[in-house]
């Protein structure tokens, strides 16, 4: 196994235990805290969507420790995630709530530049980003395999 593949598991399992301890975070001890990122736009009660996401993390975390042979569909679901709550930190921004120690307009506009890394990071340990081209040359190629088939 080389240094770089050992770094891609190591950060996917990172992620994984991460989004496990967030997810659980949802479910039980910071859940208020979370439901201050829920936009008001939303037409969900803030605690079934905080339930809700609580409950994708956790098994996004778990997919991305236990399930390694779907670790590329699991990154972009992990990455799409990621991209989906992205109003709630920017409604939290706007709204000026406070939650997680983000107590300071300074403080919730550093925690929007977080996000993209989190999709980086998400893309990069599965190597999602790295086996689209595999996957686009695949489909390319089934695709002039069914051209050539009588038809």
């Amino acid at each position: 196994m080389s240094v770089h593949h050992l770094a891609r598991v190591v950060a996917r399992v990172l992620l994984g235990v991460f989004l496990v301890f967030s997810g659980t975070g949802h479910l039980t001890f910071a859940r208020a805290d979370f439901q201050a990122q829920v936009p008001a736009w939303v037409p969900l009660d803030a605690d079934l969507v905080v339930l809700l996401s609580g409950v994708v993390e956790v098994l996004l975390g778990l997919a991305l420790v236990l399930l390694p042979r779907w670790r590329v569909p699991v990154g972009w679901l992990t990455a799409a995630f990621f991209v989906a709550i992205f109003p709630g930190n920017v409604a939290q921004y706007l709204q000026g709530r406070d939650a997680f120690g983000l107590d300071s307009d300074a403080a919730r506009l550093a925690r929007l530049f977080f996000q993209p890394l989190l999709v980086l990071w998400a893309l990069w340990s599965t190597a999602a980003w790295r086996d689209r081209h595999r996957l686009r040359r695949r489909r390319a190629g089934a695709g002039s395999a069914r051209e050539g088939e009588p038809g």
